[in-house]
């Protein structure tokens, strides 16, 4: 993608993705929430992490990232167990998002969903094997 069309993508609001974090306990939420905070900026402060629910339900932890900008770099992350996170938006922003979180995890993409102007792609995110 060259420049204009990365800023016309920018400037038509298509570089918000919503993010959706289930099948984990609420602190690998919060360790992937606070990942995105690191590296894209996100509607959730820092110290907004998720909360544990009450019940027996699936619990789903929400967040919108905006990946106008390009991704930071940080380090990354440990995860106590796989963590099943869906991305959507347009296929550019879906695109960084998932660039970004494999600079934190290592990321596998499990299924997508292609639409027009969007896509939907569901991840497994998994803490990084390091060099031994």
């Amino acid at each position: 993608m060259n420049d204009a069309e990365e800023a016309a993508q920018t400037n038509e609001g298509a570089a918000q993705v919503q993010v959706a974090v289930t099948d984990c306990p609420p602190e690998d939420a919060r360790t992937v929430f606070r990942a995105l905070n690191a590296v894209f900026r996100s509607d959730r402060a820092t110290d907004d992490g998720p909360a544990d629910s009450a019940g027996s339900g699936v619990t789903v932890w929400a967040a919108t990232v905006d990946v106008s900008t390009p991704p930071a770099e940080t380090a990354p992350r440990r995860l106590t167990a796989p963590v099943t996170a869906t991305l959507q938006g347009g296929y550019w922003a879906v695109d960084r998002l998932r660039a970004g979180l494999a600079s934190v995890f290592a990321v596998q993409e499990v299924g997508s969903t292609s639409g027009d102007q969007e896509q939907e792609a569901q991840l497994r995110l998994v803490t990084r094997p390091t060099a031994a």
